[in-house]
C-alpha cells in the first residue's frame, strides 16, 4: 500500500515537473526567442506593418483603408473623397451592416456565383461609378478601360492594393482634384507601382494608402 501511494507520488512529481519545465520552455523562452529575432531582423513587419505620415501612424499596408467624406444626414453610404486615390469596393461580404469600411471584425468574399443577378447588377452600378468620378472635362473614361478590381472586392474585402490600371484612370480626376498635372500624378503612380513578387508571383500592384501619403505631400509642396 504504501509503496504504491509512494509511486503515485512520484508519478505526479514527475508529471508536474515535466508540465513546468514544457510551460517555461513554450509558454515564456520560446516566444521570447521568436519574439526577439522577429524584432531584430522583421521589425516593420513583425509590428504590423505600419505606415507614418506627418510622424503618426495612420495605417498599415496590409490593409486597405477607406477614403469618403462625411455622412450626410438622411445617407447610409458615403460618398467617396474623389481628391484622393480610391481602393477597390469595400463590401467584401455584400451589403452588410460591419463590414463597409474595412472592418478587420469581418472579412470574406460574397460566396456568389458569377451569373448571380445581385453581384452582376453591383458590377454594372460601380463600372458607371467608375466611369462617372473619374472623367473630367479633358479625360473621357471608357467602360473598356475600367478593369476588374475597380468593381470588385477581393476575398476578404480588405485588399490594400489596385491595380496599376485602375490607378492610372484616376489619374486626372486626382490632379485636377488637387490642383495637379496629370504628369505629376502620374509619376507618383509610377513610383509606387510594384512588380510581381521574385518576377513571378502574383500581379503588379499600387498600395493606395502609401500612393496618398506621397500625394498629400507633393499637393502640400504646390
Amino acid at each position: 500500500m504504501n509503496n504504491s501511494v509512494s509511486n503515485t507520488a512520484r508519478l505526479l512529481g514527475a508529471g508536474l515537473r515535466a508540465l513546468l519545465v514544457l510551460t517555461l520552455v513554450t509558454g515564456v523562452l520560446y516566444p521570447l526567442v521568436v519574439t526577439g529575432i522577429a524584432q531584430a531582423l522583421f521589425q516593420d513587419k513583425a509590428n504590423g506593418s505600419e505606415l507614418k505620415a506627418d510622424g503618426r501612424v495612420v495605417g498599415s499596408s496590409l490593409i486597405g483603408q477607406a477614403y469618403n467624406l462625411p455622412l450626410k444626414k438622411g445617407q447610409e453610404t458615403p460618398e467617396p473623397d474623389l481628391k484622393w486615390f480610391q481602393g477597390r469596393p469595400q463590401n467584401g461580404l455584400g451589403t452588410n451592416s460591419v463590414n463597409t469600411q474595412y472592418k478587420l471584425i469581418l472579412s470574406g468574399a460574397t460566396n456568389r456565383s458569377g451569373d448571380n443577378k445581385e453581384l452582376v447588377q453591383w458590377v454594372k452600378d460601380a463600372k458607371a461609378a467608375v466611369v462617372k468620378d473619374n472623367s473630367t472635362g479633358a479625360y473621357q473614361v471608357k467602360p473598356s478601360q475600367v478593369p476588374a478590381d475597380a468593381v470588385t472586392s477581393s476575398g476578404s474585402g480588405l485588399d490594400p492594393n489596385i491595380s496599376p490600371q485602375y490607378a492610372d484612370i484616376q489619374v486626372h480626376r486626382v490632379a485636377e482634384k488637387n490642383g495637379l498635372s496629370p504628369d505629376q500624378v502620374r509619376k507618383l503612380v509610377d513610383e509606387h507601382t510594384e512588380g510581381r513578387t521574385l518576377g513571378f508571383m502574383g500581379e503588379p500592384r499600387v498600395n493606395v494608402l502609401e500612393l496618398n501619403i506621397a500625394l498629400k505631400e507633393l499637393a502640400a509642396k504646390s
